[in-house]
């Protein structure tokens, strides 16, 4: 009898150090999971060689693209209270001679009443630049990273920003159709 007890009891143990190890690869696997893939979601916090690498494949794919927006969405998704996520711009100069360019961010549409001079305050950085000098057939070597800053007191909003690139100063022709990218603030 007391046999019995003892290996019932051993079984009982080995069970217990199987689910508690079962248990810790579970846990460890999904936050390593989540990580990979937090990495690969609608923002981005720094242009990096892999993000470089998707823009010039994205500009591979079709050789008449004069502008390349990273994540290729075109949607962003920001917490409030953050900052320094956004997204990467490039420009091809798909002329047959050198030139300069120059491009501007403005909002154009919220969801939520929030007046377009305030949803453009909260790009913090990239919001325009002027003489961005590419030889023919070329693009940045840099993308351009646009930030975004998201005060805690930011309602949960949609907004569509527009980007219009010139081709020379602001005041020349607009270079291609504008491209519109989505930044959504979400809550806590």
């Amino acid at each position: 009898m007391i046999k019995y007890k003892k290996a019932a009891m051993e079984m009982t143990m080995g069970t217990m150090v199987t689910i508690v190890l079962l248990t810790i690869v579970l846990i460890l696997g999904g936050y390593f999971i989540s990580k990979i893939f937090a990495s690969s979601t609608e923002n981005i916090d720094s242009i990096d060689t892999a993000v470089k690498n998707e823009i010039n494949k994205l500009f591979t794919e079709d050789s008449s693209k004069k502008v390349v927006i990273y994540p290729p969405t075109r949607k962003i998704k920001i917490q409030k209270g953050k900052e320094n996520l956004g997204f990467g711009l490039s420009i091809r100069n798909v002329k047959e001679q050198e030139a300069k360019f120059s491009y501007e961010i403005s909002a154009i549409e919220t969801s939520c009443g929030m007046r377009l001079t305030e949803a453009d305050d909260l790009i913090s950085l990239g919001k325009e630049r002027t003489n961005i000098q590419l030889a023919a057939g070329s693009m940045m070597a840099d993308p351009v990273f646009v930030r975004f800053k998201i005060p805690e007191t930011s309602p949960p909003c949609q907004i569509r920003y527009e980007i219009k690139i010139f081709d020379g100063s602001k005041s020349g022709p607009i270079y291609g159709t504008p491209v519109d990218v989505d930044l959504e603030i979400l809550s806590e």
